[in-house]
């Protein structure tokens, strides 16, 4: 687990509740712990287009390769204790950022910067299909860098966080994909991790498992750790997060306080499902103009990017014709 310095130990100190008592606000001067410049992520792929003509000619088709932008242009950063929801229709670019943020896409164009390395769910943790919940908790606590003697202190909190109950006996195979990421989740957070990505896993827990995950990143921000959820749920990101970044067709439309943000991303979804696009595409116009209006505030805050040293996730364009997958990271000097 990465050390923190008295500066971010501070910050966590000083992280207090929002009005309402729910939800951790982080101060506003707090450690950066990621940074994102002019984000960009392209991938070619192949279309088929039906040839013109009648009969068996219009059944020859025509192979076409184009690129598709699935992240064009993102800029914002993170602080220590921030609480940061990602929310956006499907095919929006939020899982995609995601993974480039953790390193495990490449961009085609841009910079990210992290304090330390991010821990995405589901990936740091090795699981067995074969193997027990039990014997998972024990490996994937491993797999995470805990000693052998932190895993087993740290057992009775995965299995309570998971509430598989006497299933965490049974092979993993014999599980749900909700029980599975319930697990993973659980196991992640065992280790505290300084920087913690969320992609769509608390959406497969009940109420009752909401709750607790809420408690256990609450007490994760207080550590002055930073936590990014990806969902499509403007619900979960409203009751969870202290702030909303709202993407479409890979931009970011408005970056703000969870709540105002996750209410327009929702009126917006409400009038585009009841057919009313004239409606919708109006809302996010105004979104669109209320975030151009956030810019020159977000270039200020990249601005204080010299004050850690940072680990730099993409530090150059990738070779051509490469498909993305994980790269190994150097300090920056």
């Amino acid at each position: 687990m990465a050390t923190r310095s008295a500066e971010a130990t501070a910050a966590a100190e000083s992280t207090s509740p929002d009005e309402q008592g729910e939800r951790w606000v982080a101060p506003e001067h707090s450690p950066l712990t990621v940074v994102a410049r002019d984000l960009k992520v392209r991938y070619t792929v192949k279309r088929t287009n039906r040839t013109r003509g009648s009969g068996a000619l219009s059944r020859l088709r025509r192979t076409q390769k184009i690129s598709v932008g699935a992240v064009r242009g993102v800029s914002f950063t993170a602080r220590s204790g921030e609480f940061i929801g990602i929310i956006g229709r499907n095919g929006s670019g939020k899982s995609t950022l995601l993974r480039t943020l953790a390193g495990l896409e490449a961009p085609s164009s841009g910079t990210v910067l992290t304090s330390a390395n991010p821990s995405l769910l589901g990936v740091n943790a090795a699981l067995l299909p074969e193997l027990t919940g039990a014997q998972n908790v024990k490996l994937g606590a491993l797999a995470i860098g805990l000693t052998p003697e932190q895993a087993d202190a740290a057992f009775d909190g995965v299995v309570e966080l998971s509430a598989l109950g006497d299933a965490i006996d049974l092979p993993m195979r014999t599980y749900s994909s909700g029980m599975a990421a319930r697990l993973k989740f659980a196991i992640s957070l065992a280790a505290s991790p300084e920087i913690l990505m969320i992609d769509e896993a608390l959406s497969t827990g009940d109420a009752a498992f909401m709750e607790r995950s809420k408690r256990a990143m609450d007490e994760l921000l207080e550590r002055a750790g930073t936590v990014f959820l990806v969902s499509h749920a403007a619900q979960t990101i409203e009751n969870m997060c202290s702030r909303a970044i709202w993407m479409e067709r890979g931009q970011v439309i408005l970056d703000g306080d969870a709540v105002e943000v996750a209410r327009k991303y929702r009126w917006f979804a409400h009038n585009l499902a009841q057919g009313d696009t004239s409606k919708a595409n109006g809302l996010l116009l105004d979104a669109r103009r209320e975030g151009w209006e956030q810019t020159e505030d977000r270039r200020q805050f990249e601005r204080g990017s010299n004050e850690l040293h940072w680990t730099p996730r993409h530090a150059r364009k990738p070779p051509r014709g490469h498909r993305g997958g994980r790269r190994s990271d150097t300090t920056a000097p």
